[in-house]
Parts: structure tokens; C-alpha cells; sequence
């Protein structure tokens, strides 16, 4: 079967996808223990009174003490998946328990969240345990090739995560403005050698800028042609840990770093392989992989008793090849359309945020606000202040302030608050100011609408004030 020529028939080496399917879980069984570590169980999911919830999702929410329960289930899934042992059924508990603490609270939201919920759900198709696996220990069998398309998707996800964030940063703001590095970088004086320096100097914040944005636009691409390839990883490992020097991204860099890795050959693959087996699990190839390699046809039931693990090439079946690509298909086409849905809204998308999520745009803007609300009881004309600080985590405030789907949210959990304390004709109004990169602070809402009237939708908020300024080069 072809499809522009690409030969998905075409078979290649497993070892990449096994050292991606190895590296990959134990980088999230890193990721969930760092977060247990952390506390962040208990002050992001335990602690607030209440949760921001996705479009469409309000029934995901934190489970009370089971929620260190469903964490434990999530790293364990991705230990099982790091070993290869009952893969498929690990990759699915990971795939649900990881989105489902992802869709707990929308205040949470990290864009690298997000991409290990796009991939584990990829890898749940993928046969990432047909060699060097547990399970191929227990079966007794061993595909020393796969189906090239299993591996090449992968690179597809990746590419998409680094050509999108800058395609989304061919704006304005980023390119002449420099914003919002030129706020974030002189921050950070005490940066060891050129805190005091650089980071000061406003031509290194357009220097970062651009350099920014011409590393995510070409890195997909450097990474494939071979001749660029250890370039391209060098500059992927310097770009990575730089930017974690920085910034707070928590594991992100880490996970891009050993992703990128899938874009070498089998034979650099084979030789990591190789170098767990004999320097980490003591084995050497003979004990671990097989006595003898032999295809199928030529073993006899004797050999098949006495435990020959088998070599050959593994294959959908036909059912399942008939399922298993157009599933994928659809996936993919959808992850390189939903970036572009904020272009159905109108106003500017770093004001509004609508349709802002989901779309690698990762650190584009500094945004801050203040917003405050006022309950009114429409028949009588009394009204009172809300304090924020009864109801939201100084994070969950912060969030909210700028946010106008956290806004609208609010407002309804607020107005059914008061409802069910005995208040009668309830309207909320919202006093909101934002600031966006550097800009003054304006109004965000429009103070006489009564947000507890309006409800959430895929619509355009028409209650936003429309931004004050404007961002004249957009990307998507």
C-alpha cells in the first residue's frame, strides 16, 4: 500500500522504537515520582475547594485520597512499559490514568503534557515491545524488524511539536519586539557568567528571539538528513538544557532531548542495546537474546520446546492493519489542523486565548491580571465583593485573572455558590485588567455583562473587550 509513495509495507530495524518504548517509560515513571515528591499532588488536585475543568470534561476531577492511588497506577504503568512486560495493556493504563490527571485541573496545563498524551496514545498502536522486551523473554519470540511507518510517525509527532512552536512565533511580538524574553531574561542576573551581561543587553533578547524561532522551524528538518544530523542533536541538547537552566519547564527539555534520539539509525539504537545488556543487565547477547536465530519455517517443534526464541518480521494482521492506520490517520490529521482553529475566532488569539491550547504554542506571551467580581441581586440592587482568596489557590487566582474560560467558569461556580446559600436573582459582573507582554494594563471584560447569564461554548466570548493594541505579523 502506498500513499505518496511512502511504502508502508517497507520494514526496518525495531531497535529504535524499543530504546524510544525503554527511555520514554522511564522518563515518565521519573516524571510522576518527581511530582508525588514535589507535593504537588496535595496543593494542585487536594487542597483547592475547587477545579477549572476542560470543555466537555467536568466529570475528570481529583478522586480525594485515591488521587495518590491514580498516581501509583501511572507509574507503574510506565515501568511495565519501559520493560516491554504486558505492554500493550501497560500502555493503555498510562495513556488513560496520565490523561485523566491532565484533564483533572485545567489550571495545570502545560503544552508538554499534552504531548505525552498525543504520543502515549500513538504508542498504543505501535509494536514498541517486539524486541528487547519482557514480553519477548515470556513468549519466546523476537521481530528483529517492524513496519517502517511505526518508527517514521514518531519523528511525524516531533517534527509537528518543533515546526508549530515556531511557526507560532513568526509574530510581531516575538520578532521586533522581543517580547516576552525581554521581560523574562534580565530577570535572571544571577545566571552564572552572563547574568549581568547579557541577559541585560536588549540585542541578546532579539538574539534569542530569533534564534528561538529559527532552531524550532529547522530542527525537525535537520534531524532527518542524516549529513546534519549529530549537529542537529548537539544543538538540540545545548537549546534543552539551556532553556531548562532558565526557566521552570520541569521535565520537558528531558523528554525532547531522549525523544530526538529516534531520528538516529538502527545501528546507534543496536549499540545502546547492547550497552544495557552487557554493562546494566550483565548479560551477554547470547543469553539474553536467543541460543540460536532461526525463522519460523525452519523450526522444528522440538526446538520450538526447547525454548529458540524466534527472528522475523513483525505484521499486522489484516484486520488490524485495516484499523490500526486509518486510526492513526485521522489522529495525525487532526493534530496538524487543530493548531489553525484559532484562525475561526476573531480579535487577537494571545488576548483572547481562544483556540489558544493544544497548539505548541509554548512561552509566547507574558500575561498578568487582576480580576474582580461583584454578585448583584437584580431586584433589589444589593451587591457584595467576592474575595477570590475564599475560593481559588493563589495559583488557581493567578490563572483565572487573564483567562476568560477560567473567568466564565468561575463566575458559574460562584453564582451556583451563593444560589445555594439562599441568594435569589443572581448577577455576576466581572472588573478585569490584563496586561499582555509588556503592554499596560487595560480592560479585559466588559463590566456590564452579567457572566452568570452566559454560557460556555465553542463560540467566540463576545464579552471580551477587544485588545487595545495590535500584534501585526501573526504565525498560526
Amino acid at each position: 500500500m502506498k500513499f505518496l509513495n511512502y511504502n508502508f509495507k517497507e520494514q526496518t530495524n525495531a531497535a529504535p522504537l524499543a530504546v524510544f518504548r525503554l527511555f520514554f517509560g522511564f522518563m515518565m515513571f521519573a516524571s510522576i515520582v518527581r511530582f508525588w515528591a514535589n507535593g504537588w499532588i496535595e496543593t494542585l488536585y487536594l487542597e483547592p475547594k475547587f477545579h477549572f475543568t476542560y470543555y466537555g470534561f467536568s466529570w475528570i476531577k481529583p478522586i480525594g485520597n485515591y488521587t495518590y492511588l491514580l498516581f501509583i497506577i501511572c507509574g507503574l504503568s510506565a515501568l511495565f512499559v519501559a520493560f516491554g512486560y504486558k505492554y500493550r495493556l501497560a500502555i493503555i493504563t498510562f495513556f488513560l490514568s496520565f490523561t485523566y490527571i491532565e484533564f483533572m485541573d485545567k489550571t495545570t496545563y502545560l503544552n508538554h503534557y499534552y504531548f505525552i498524551t498525543v504520543l502515549s496514545f500513538v504508542l498504543i498502536f505501535l509494536p514498541a515491545n517486539a524486541t528487547f522486551s519482557v514480553d519477548n523473554l515470556i513468549n519466546k519470540k523476537k521481530y528483529t524488524n517492524i513496519p517502517k511507518w511505526t518508527i517514521d510517525i514518531i519523528k511525524i509527532l516531533l517534527g509537528v511539536v518543533y515546526f508549530y512552536a515556531g511557526l507560532a512565533k513568526l509574530n510581531s511580538d516575538w520578532m521586533f519586539r522581543a517580547m516576552p524574553l525581554k521581560i523574562w531574561l534580565p530577570s535572571k542576573y544571577d545566571f552564572p557568567l552572563i547574568g549581568n551581561t547579557f541577559m541585560q543587553q536588549e540585542w541578546f533578547h532579539f538574539a534569542m528571539s530569533w534564534s528561538g524561532m529559527l532552531y524550532d522551524l529547522t530542527i525537525p528538518f535537520l534531524l532527518l538528513y542524516k549529513r546534519t544530523r549529530v549537529f542537529a542533536f548537539v544543538l538540540v541538547v545545548f537549546f534543552h538544557v539551556f532553556t531548562r537552566i532558565l526557566f521552570p519547564i520541569g521535565m520537558f527539555p528531558f523528554v525532547m532531548i531522549i525523544s530526538t534520539l529516534i531520528f538516529f539509525d538502527a545501528g546507534f539504537h543496536q549499540k545502546i542495546i547492547a550497552f544495557i545488556k552487557r554493562y546494566i543487565l550483565n548479560v551477554s547477547s547470547n543469553d539474553f537474546e536467543e541460543r540460536k536465530i532461526v525463522s519460523r519455517t525452519n523450526l522444528s517443534p522440538r526446538a520450538q520446546s526447547r525454548g529458540v526464541v524466534l527472528n522475523q518480521n513483525y505484521t499486522f494482521s489484516t484486520f488490524k492493519g485495516k484499523m490500526v492506520l486509518p486510526i492513526l490517520g485521522v489522529f495525525l490529521i487532526i493534530q496538524l489542523l487543530m493548531p489553525f482553529r484559532s484562525l475561526l475566532y476573531p480579535g487577537e488569539l494571545f488576548w483572547t486565548e481562544e483556540g489558544y491550547r493544544f497548539s505548541w504554542r509554548v512561552m509566547l506571551m507574558e500575561k498578568a491580571g487582576m480580576t474582580t467580581f461583584r454578585v448583584l441581586d437584580t431586584k433589589t440592587g444589593r451587591s457584595f465583593m467576592v474575595d477570590n482568596k475564599d475560593f481559588l489557590t493563589t495559583f488557581q487566582e493567578k490563572q483565572m485573572s487573564y483567562q476568560p474560560d477560567f473567568i466564565l467558569e468561575y463566575v458559574h461556580y460562584l453564582g451556583d455558590h451563593f444560589k445555594s446559600q439562599g441568594h435569589k436573582n443572581i448577577a455576576i459582573f466581572a472588573e478585569s485588567y490584563v496586561a499582555l507582554n509588556g503592554r499596560l494594563s487595560t480592560r479585559f471584560i466588559n463590566p456590564k455583562v452579567d457572566l452568570y447569564q452566559q454560557k460556555e461554548s465553542f463560540k467566540h466570548k463576545d464579552w471580551i473587550i477587544p485588545f487595545s493594541s495590535k500584534i501585526k505579523i501573526k504565525g498560526i
